[in-house]
């Protein structure tokens, strides 16, 4: 009875002429209606696909992540409760997917080995969760890609997850199974890496320029 009032519901929602909102398409594919949860994939892979790949910079890796992403959603969708947004939502699942695969690669997304000490003489004294001024100004938009493409995956990890993502130290240790403190020094080591790689691509540039 319940369920062919609910399809009636589906029906009169597509029969009316309006798109059905993205809190209806998930009450939908949580009752494993397929046709929503296509919906839900067709909105949602290309943002996916593009955390994936900023996460591994492979795209064969990233393609089968997202893939893997929306297999864990299709499984999951049901223990939604709405607590969060849906995107943030999946946005983890997701995130918690290439972790997954990072760690069964044996590739270290954060060394619990690494400190932070170092001597004044080579390591300028900072707040490890201040922005740098350095990585700030103007850049080439795909030189910035390269280079993070370049950094060591847990580097890389860290710095998406918390410059390109936007995710609190706090939130990334809970995610990355860290400390705070390790967040932020895997972060203060990324950018330092990263604009010694710019320094790098910016010199071979201008060594170019000047041969042609």
């Amino acid at each position: 009875m319940i369920a062919a009032r609910n399809r009636q519901l589906d029906r009169a929602t597509t029969t009316q002429g309006t798109e059905p909102s993205e809190a209806e398409l998930i009450e939908r594919a949580k009752r494993g209606d397929a046709e929503a949860f296509q919906a839900l994939y067709d909105k949602h892979k290309r943002r996916v696909y593009s955390l994936c790949l900023r996460m591994t910079a492979n795209t064969a890796e990233a393609e089968d992540l997202a893939q893997e992403a929306f297999l864990q959603l299709f499984r999951k969708i049901a223990t939604f409760r709405g607590e969060s947004a849906f995107s943030t939502w999946l946005h983890r699942l997701s995130v918690n997917v290439v972790l997954m695969h990072l760690r069964k690669k044996s590739l270290p997304v954060v060394s619990l080995e690494e400190t932070t000490q170092g001597t004044e003489e080579d390591s300028p004294k900072r707040d490890f969760g201040a922005d740098d001024i350095a990585l700030a100004g103007s850049i080439d938009r795909m030189q910035l890609q390269r280079a993070v493409d370049d950094l060591p995956p847990g580097y890389r990890t860290i710095f998406v997850l918390h410059d390109v993502e936007g995710y609190e130290h706090n939130e990334i240790a809970k995610i990355a199974g860290c400390s705070i403190g390790n967040s932020k020094s895997q972060l203060h080591k990324a950018r330092m890496k990263l604009r010694d790689l710019l320094k790098m691509n910016r010199a071979e540039k201008a060594a170019k320029s000047r041969v042609g």
